[in-house]
């Protein structure tokens, strides 16, 4: 058996929304804070929540959670993921980060054929272990260019 070298693995940021697993590549990953409600944007998109001060700067705040369709109550873990998007940041708020793992990149499949659309767009692939299916997003599909357009112009 042949052994990969360490260059051939992948860190993943793990997070859940709405009990699933999901994970951002820990490339796009710069940092991790605890919620705080940002500024309201006026005439902003639904998912859009307004935008945080983080490092001299507003960044724009994306809830995950009504992105991907799931109840978005605020809790004691709830988190903004701060991430590189575009040349810029964006924040997303996600229910709780629950770990780094690392896997081999071979263990990070495509989405199977059936998960068509926009879900695929932003899928970046499927991690299945212990029992768990962790799906990794793209940040940089999370929104699409009407979105991106949208979210310019709010902020």
């Amino acid at each position: 058996m042949v052994t990969t070298a360490s260059g051939d693995d992948v860190q993943l940021v793990t997070f859940k929304v709405g009990g699933q697993d999901f994970a951002f590549n820990i490339l796009q990953v710069e940092r991790i804070l605890r919620y705080e409600a940002p500024a309201p944007l006026p005439k902003a998109p639904d998912f859009l929540e307004g935008v945080l001060q983080y490092q001299g700067a507003a960044v724009p705040l994306v809830d995950l959670r009504k992105r991907l369709n799931a109840a978005a109550p605020l809790r004691e873990d709830t988190r903004t993921v701060i991430l590189e998007f575009e040349g810029g940041k964006i924040g997303m708020i996600v229910d709780a980060v629950t770990e780094v793992l690392q896997v081999a990149a071979q263990a990070v499949t495509p989405p199977p054929g059936i998960v068509k659309g926009l879900a695929a767009e932003y899928i970046a692939g499927l991690v299945v272990q212990n029992g768990r299916t962790i799906i990794v997003l793209n940040a940089n599909k999370l929104l699409n260019s009407k979105e991106k357009l949208a979210l310019q112009a709010a902020s």
